[in-house]
């Protein structure tokens, strides 16, 4: 009987240091490991191409030394009532921060993509990639004049 008894527990034994073995629960699960996330690097970023003029009104643009106040403040008003939901002049928000555009664009681009926003997304390269960067966020048409447009990309000077 002691043999019988020693055998099966060896036997249990051995069972029990085998491989072992989890069962897979249907439902949620919760891993509390602290993972490394890295940023994925954009591939494809936006080009500065000072040459790229746009698709749309404006061929040939050139703004004089001196900023003209009065249309900077016509423009600023403009970009107040229209351009701040998606533009802060600083930061990055729906759409690209707009201090220092003419050192990323050309005025007839900025102008363009002002006047223009549906014929630019369609047909231009960076206005394509910018659409990319900021998760295909449109930007809309406020069916501005080539007035209007002018006095904000003044007020744009300005930033």
């Amino acid at each position: 009987m002691r043999k019988l008894f020693t055998l099966v527990a060896l036997g249990a034994l051995i069972v029990s240091c085998g491989e072992k073995k989890e069962e897979k629960k249907e439902g949620f699960e919760m891993n509390r490991a602290k993972k490394e996330v890295k940023k994925e690097a954009v591939s494809e970023a936006v080009p500065v191409d000072m040459a790229n003029k746009g698709v749309g009104p404006f061929t040939d643009v050139t703004f004089p030394a001196e900023i003209n106040k009065e249309m900077a403040a016509a423009g600023e008003a403009k970009y107040q009532a229209i351009c701040t939901a998606c533009h802060m002049p600083n930061q990055r928000m729906i759409g690209p921060a707009l201090a220092g555009v003419y050192d990323r664009r050309s005025p007839e681009w900025v102008m363009n993509m002002i006047i223009n926003p549906d014929r630019m997304l369609k047909e231009d390269p960076i206005a394509k990639a910018l659409l990319k960067e900021y998760n295909n966020a449109i930007m809309l048409n406020q069916n501005l004049t080539e007035e209007e447009t002018r006095s904000v990309a003044e007020y744009l000077r300005t930033l």
